[in-house]
This record gives C-alpha cells, structure tokens and sequence, in this order.
C-alpha cells in the first residue's frame, strides 16, 4: 500500500488525470498522489468504456471465424480503415 496506512480512512480525489488520497479530517495540503489515468485514446475516456469496446471487438473476430457474412463485413471495415489512413496523410 505504499505509504497509505492500512488501518487508516481515506479521501480520494481527482485532479485533471492525477488520483489523490488523504486521511479523512486531515488538511488537503496532506494529500498524495496515489494514481494516475492513462489514456491511449483520447476519444474513448473512461477504462470501462474501453474494456468493453476491446471485448465487444474480441467476441466479433472470433464469431467471425464461423460466420463468412461477418468476416466478410470486418475485411470491408479494414480496408476502410487503411485507406483513411492513408487518406489523412
């Protein structure tokens, strides 16, 4: 736990992407940084948003492997996607 008090009761705040902890009753200059969000897409904020969209993708690619209608639909869909990457550069 670092040097959070295992016995102790805790605030927690948020800053921007920075997470804080400070001992309930206690002045929030005592607060530390316990945490920090990391996001690799900007468009897709919250972690559970994320985890979700990761599986849903998941469970489609593998659905795909027994379903030519949907293979064929995500081939479609990469090679949208190649072409406006290339289109953007």
């Amino acid at each position: 736990m670092g040097t959070l008090k295992a016995d102790a009761k805790y605030i927690y705040e948020r800053n921007g992407d920075t997470v804080y902890a400070r001992e309930f009753g206690a002045d929030p200059s005592t607060r530390k940084v316990i945490g920090y969000d990391y996001n690799p897409d900007p468009t897709i904020s919250n972690i559970a948003d994320r985890y979700f969209l990761e599986v849903e993708w998941s469970n489609i690619l593998k659905e795909s492997r027994s379903n030519p209608m949907l293979q064929e639909a995500i081939e479609r869909v990469k090679i949208l996607y190649h072409l406006s990457k290339q289109d953007a550069e």
